[in-house]
């Protein structure tokens, strides 16, 4: 499942933002293993839990989602994201691929 997702570290008490093609329980796992190295931020811990996904119709879409959500740079943001559903539509309404 194509998706945008964001996890949250309760040690760290910080979110993360990323975007994938492979589902996101395989990137979740991933992040808590340290696949994608010993240096990346996700790899500091390893209690990394699924705060909430967005699916997409694309992957293209999936990151222009992850890039919007990283701009707001807001902590409520992302909780509201969780808290109000129609928040999720009008982002994906406002990211849509061209037809």
């Amino acid at each position: 499942m194509i998706c945008c997702y964001i996890i949250f570290s309760e040690k760290l008490n910080r979110f993360y933002i990323g975007a994938t093609q492979n589902g996101v329980e395989q990137r979740l796992l991933e992040h808590n293993n340290q696949f994608y190295g010993s240096s990346v931020f996700t790899a500091t811990t390893n209690d990394w839990k699924l705060f909430l996904s967005i699916e997409c119709n694309s992957f293209s879409q999936a990151l222009r989602i992850e890039k919007g959500i990283k701009k707001m740079k807001s902590r409520k943001y992302l909780e509201n994201l969780k808290k109000y559903p129609s928040m999720i539509e009008q982002l994906k309404a406002g990211t849509k691929d061209s037809e």
